[in-house]
């Protein structure tokens, strides 16, 4: 008995010594010490997929120790909460809105989760090192605090400095001194953190007390004291932790090999342990942005993932670069272990299993399980450095991309709502970051009956196609009787003006955060991400696409209207420009443009360029104006839009199709042109003719067959989103349409132009206006029942002739039997019954 408490101590010195292999070899430390990962959530579909991504991670990578979820929620939606089950939880008291300031700013609940995690969790009593990580991160290996080089005092966090070349720069200015008595202890880092218990509780509180204050501090919001390119106060939490932690004296060991942004070319020799994909990140033509899906329910819909990627040897074929090949693998992983992630919980959630796909198949492959074993830090990943930078694929600069918004202007018209349809949904297929609005000319008449309000995020503006000043409209006075005869009295309304005079009107009216806007028009579909980091656009030099037709800038035109006649850029279509040249460029726009409308003596076609001599491109020459104006130079690049017909440059990646003219592929045509005036929205299952198959193009010549396979992308495209944009408004399924709908369906169909237009699509002739289009399916239900009332006493009256004809024949039966009787008197009995005749009539009465 005496030799079994020694057995027992070899023992456990074994398991000791096995569990401490690798942990605290050469660190001179007792080993092991507890781990807790930490990260902050809110109740909020957008952060639920991104926990069950982080939580599969977290397992994949044999992280050590436990890992809680902050989780901070109000009373109201906590009622609703889903997602309670995704990961081990504490609940926080949501601090949203500041309890005491009203002030809305969700940042604040990290450093509150932390000092309630403190203060509330037994788990944070029984804890040597904490690892705080954010929702929107990918594990890869073990993440231990002692292994990066961390030590009580010495926390270790991945780099915030060279990140925006010049991210986080109050650390050097004013705003450090305002808010530490210790400035020169700042250190620009966020993202990962690694730090002792006892560090922790002692930042804690002056996290939360430094976030709040630098919050208050609006004076000091602009980006020249921030680096907030918003200037709204949104990184006060980051400022936050770096005051709070110059405060306590904690000095970090800054280690920038340890966290990567995919799309970032990790350095040779450096395996990262964690991706942050906070940017939005591309693999050939396939994207993702976390942005797209913040109101994304993904995790509670059964069998729906997020859109495949392209697999690994589709990127060894695309890739010829070894370090851009890479980096292109990273983001395979990181989008694929979100997949992964998502996948497992629809099946803790009870779902079906999914039907079987190629894409499926690989997730569950050896081959992927084998690609995201755990990563261990390599010896050059371990080495933490001041400042070191890496480079991105598609950006030379490591700086975190400019916030960017889309704009595109319509009008209250169906005609403009099939375009809308079109763009938005490729806008969300492209992988475009930011936001979209669409600005909305409409006079208030148009308005009240107007009814694609939901179409697309929408800023509303006065309708200026019949200018309020110049005279260029129509009174209403001599609007119904000159409409068929505008051109001849040579008054028109001006739509085209709404364009720069609803850019102007959003500028003054909407709250704009982003610092470049991309402006295009409705008739585009988007194929790609436009954005200023890659077509090198600046504040002072925006981009924007050849228009060569606009020849008035080299004549006297340009002359006429500029100071700056050799300033004048022949471009339009896409426009990529930064917040501050717009506003200050917007009004030229709108002046220049009114300017050139008026200038009717300059209308030929030879000196405009202008085939119809009639001023409709005056706003695009406002705009070259306008810009001239202001010496505005842009960077003119061909290869971000094309016309669907045109024949492509070899190897360029179109970003847009812009289909304003007319195009053909082989005897199928379209043109936007021809259908101005129908309702391809309103009406269920309405869409274009299918343009052909790509199987059944000429392949003798490749110029041809690639420029008519964009043909058909550009219309399937739309169709596509007609398509979904039906779908969405619960059409009836049109396989199930009663016989006497599908009849008079295809009846109203078959009466138009030759029937040339299949029964499943709206006829281009169809002219009747969006509120009659209402009413014609009410007219329809009526239809429907008086046909089924004619069909009740179609049928009473073929029972009565059939009870009628059988009388007869029960007649000329019995006369037969008196064969006695003379046949002149059969005769006269045979032509007395003209009742036949009065019983039809009657029931036609009837």
């Amino acid at each position: 008995m005496a030799k079994l408490p020694v057995v027992v101590v070899v023992m456990a010195a074994l398991v000791l010594g096995l569990s401490t292999s690798g942990w605290g070899e050469g660190t001179g430390q007792e080993a092991p010490w507890r781990i807790h990962t930490l990260f902050s959530v809110e109740c909020q579909n957008y952060f639920d997929w991104q926990t069950v991504g982080l939580m599969n991670s977290y397992k994949k990578a044999q992280q050590p120790g436990p890992i809680t979820r902050l989780l901070s929620c109000t009373d109201e939606e906590k009622k609703n909460y889903r997602g309670m089950n995704l990961a081990p939880t504490l609940e926080v008291p949501s601090m949203s809105r500041h309890p005491k300031t009203g002030d809305w700013y969700p940042a604040i609940n990290k450093p509150a989760g932390v000092v309630h995690w403190l203060k509330h969790s037994k788990e944070a009593e029984n804890v040597d090192w904490v690892v705080i990580l954010d929702a929107d991160m990918i594990i890869r290996g073990p993440i231990i605090p002692w292994e990066l080089g961390a030590e009580k005092g010495k926390p270790v966090a991945a780099l915030y400095g060279i990140l925006s070349g010049g991210y986080l720069v109050g650390c050097d200015n004013m705003l450090a001194q305002l808010h530490t008595k210790h400035p020169e202890l700042c250190d620009k880092v966020g993202g990962l953190l690694a730090m002792h218990i006892d560090d922790l509780r002692a930042l804690a509180p002056l996290w939360l007390s430094k976030t709040e204050e630098v919050r208050e501090d609006r004076a000091h919001w602009a980006t020249n004291f921030t680096g907030d390119i918003y200037g709204k106060g949104w990184i006060s939490e980051m400022y936050g932790y770096s005051f709070g932690a110059a405060e306590v004296g904690l000095r970090h060991k800054i280690n920038d090999n340890l966290m990567l942004y995919p799309g970032y070319i990790p350095r040779d020799g450096i395996e990262p342990i964690l991706l942050h994909y906070g940017l939005p990140f591309t693999v050939g033509n396939w994207s993702f942005s976390k942005l797209d899906h913040h109101e994304d329910g993904i995790v509670y819909d059964c069998g729906r993932l997020f859109p495949e990627p392209p697999y690994p040897r589709e990127v060894k074929l695309m890739e010829p670069d070894p370090g851009k090949r890479r980096a292109l693998f990273l983001s395979l992983e990181c989008i694929n272990t979100l997949n992964e992630g998502l996948l497992l919980q629809h099946a803790a959630n009870g779902c079906s299993k999914p039907k079987w796909s190629k894409y499926l198949s690989f997730l569950k492959s050896k081959t992927f399980a084998d690609l995201t074993q755990p990563k261990f830090l390599s010896p050059g990943s371990i080495q933490a450095e001041e400042a070191v930078t890496q480079q991105q694929v598609s950006y030379e600069s490591r700086r975190p991309n400019p916030k960017i918004h889309t704009i595109f202007s319509t009008e209250c018209t169906t005609y403009f709502d099939w375009q809308t349809v079109g763009l938005i949904h490729s806008f969300h297929q492209s992988g475009q970051p930011g936001n979209i609005t669409r600005l909305l000319s409409c006079t208030d008449e148009d308005l009240k009956l107007y009814s694609g309000h939901d179409l697309a995020p929408t800023h509303y503006v006065p309708s200026m196609s019949r200018h309020p000043l110049t005279g260029d409209w129509i009174p209403k006075s001599l609007d119904s009787v000159t409409s068929g005869s505008r051109n001849v009295l040579g008054w028109a309304k001006y739509p085209a003006i709404n364009k720069p005079a609803a850019v102007l009107h959003w500028l003054n009216h909407a709250e704009i955060d982003a610092e470049f806007i991309v402006i295009l028009d409705a008739d585009m579909i988007l194929r790609g991400p436009i954005t200023p980091w890659e077509f090198k656009a600046e504040r002072g030099r925006p981009v924007s696409t050849p228009y060569g037709y606009l020849i008035g800038c080299d004549n006297e035109l340009a002359q006429l209207h500029t100071r700056h006649p050799e300033a004048c850029d022949k471009v339009g279509g896409v426009i990529i420009m930064h917040i501050d040249d717009l506003r200050k460029f917007a009004l030229f726009w709108l002046h220049k443009t009114e300017e050139v409308r008026a200038d009717k003596a300059h209308y030929a076609r030879n000196i405009t360029g202008d085939i119809y001599e009639s001023g409709w491109i005056s706003e695009m020459y406002g705009y070259s104006f306008g810009a001239a104006e202001l010496n505005l130079r842009h960077g003119i690049n061909s290869e971000i839009l094309i016309y669907p017909g045109y024949i492509p440059e070899p190897g360029v990646k179109y970003r847009v199709f812009h289909y304003g003219l007319e195009f053909v592929v082989g005897n199928w045509s379209f043109d936007k042109a021809n259908w101005r005036d129908t309702d391809l929205i309103n009406k269920c299952w309405a869409k274009f003719p299918d343009p052909p198959d790509p199987s059944t193009l000429d392949t003798s010549n490749v110029d041809t067959q690639e420029r008519d396979l964009l043909s058909i992308e550009c219309a399937k495209k739309l169709n596509e989103a007609l398509y979904l944009h039906h779908k969405r408004r619960n059409c009836p399924d049109p396989n199930s349409l009663s016989t006497s709908a599908w009849d008079a369906s295809k009846e109203q169909t078959m009466s138009r132009k030759f029937g040339r237009i299949e029964e499943s699509y709206v006829a281009k002739n169809d002219h009747r206006p969006m509120n009659i289009s209402k009413q014609s399916s009410v007219s329809g239900v009526t239809t429907d029942k008086t046909f089924s009332s004619f069909r009740f006493w179609l049928i009473g009256l073929w029972a009565f002739s059939v009870l009628g004809f059988l009388a007869i024949m029960l007649v000329l039966f019995l006369g037969r039997r008196g064969r006695g009787r003379k046949t002149k008197n059969y005769k006269s009995k045979r032509m007395s019954y003209p009742g036949i005749l009065d019983m039809n009539g009657h029931d036609r009465d009837m």
